[in-house]
């Protein structure tokens, strides 16, 4: 069982060893939460989520812009990889793995190719970042695909080990760093 499933035979040894799961436990989501949520918990930590992906990712944008046939397409998370030279498009998902999760993710990598993909740089790269996966389905999904793009899970820490009478009274992490940083 490969750790992270690739839909392409050819790619970087380098890039086959992502690692599964990816760790977000310096998030704090409840039980219940939204994309949205997941991907402002990251872009508020980008350092450490800078850190969890791994050496030679660079930032490029959230939510970013694509427009295609008069039609308005985002991607979640957008980078590039310095030593691999490739940009890595990364879709975010608060929701088991689901089949249909491929085809828009090569439909983005199609998209990054021919848009922004310079002639020196690799073929872009595709995560699919899910709160669960079942790696039968995952690899039936990805089998055909001839474009490199992988599933991993991530962890996050949530707040439903907490006795229901705290939950909503104590400090998001945020206002606790601040006041931390006041004194």
């Amino acid at each position: 069982m490969r750790a992270f499933y690739l839909a392409h035979e050819k790619v970087s040894q380098h890039v086959r060893q992502i690692k599964d799961p990816y760790n977000f436990q310096f998030l704090t989501l409840a039980d219940e939460y939204i994309e949205q949520e997941l991907e402002q918990g990251l872009i508020n930590h980008i350092q450490k989520f800078l850190l969890e992906l791994g050496q030679g990712f660079a930032f490029i944008g959230r939510q970013y812009h694509l427009e295609i046939s008069n039609k308005d397409y985002y991607i979640d998370l957008l980078f590039y990889h310095i030593s691999l030279r490739c940009f890595v498009v990364i879709e975010l998902k608060n929701t088991e793995f689901k089949p249909e999760y491929a085809g828009k993710m090569n439909f983005y990598l199609s998209a990054i190719d021919d848009r922004l993909k310079h002639a020196t740089d690799n073929p872009s790269i595709g995560m699919i970042l899910c709160k669960t996966k079942d790696n039968f389905t995952v690899e039936y999904a990805l089998r055909d695909i001839h474009k490199p793009m992988g599933v991993a899970g991530y962890e996050v820490k949530i707040m439903e080990s907490l006795p229901k009478d705290l939950k909503g009274s104590l400090p998001s992490i945020e206002e606790f760093e601040a006041e931390l940083s006041k004194g």
